[in-house]
């Protein structure tokens, strides 16, 4: 579709673009902030959280590689199954941008391959209803 070209809001001055608004609307959690998702304890947090009717699903089914809540387990199954969750796995399998890369780059030290990361598609406990 392309970038807005409407750049502002008669009715309005406190907001000037709309394409910002626009690009920021679906954002989604970065790669680095998933890999901290991922660690054990916070992953156990997000995965067993209390009942909320505020959130999808009343945050019972969420996927913690691409960080969305869904509104039940079959739909969380198929999403398994998708090309977009399969491309997270992939994405995340690299290991995240650290300021000691960022350090390395610019030449005060020697460059160090990036470590793979194992990364699989998180079990799913069925429930009897």
């Amino acid at each position: 579709m392309g970038k807005s070209k409407q750049t502002g809001n008669h009715n309005s001055d406190k907001k000037k673009s709309i394409s910002k608004t626009w690009k920021t609307k679906r954002r989604t959690k970065d790669l680095d902030q998933i890999h901290a998702d991922m660690k054990p304890e916070t992953a156990a947090k997000l995965l067993h959280q209390k009942v909320d009717v505020d959130v999808t699903g009343c945050a019972q089914h969420y996927c913690l590689h691409c960080a969305r809540y869904f509104v039940d387990l079959r739909s969380m199954k198929e999403h398994f199954k998708t090309k977009v969750h399969k491309r997270r796995l992939k994405k995340l399998r690299e290991e995240p941008y650290t300021q000691a890369e960022a350090e390395r780059a610019a030449g005060m030290g020697s460059y160090i391959q990036p470590k793979k990361v194992e990364v699989k598609t998180q079990a799913v406990e069925e429930e009897m209803v």
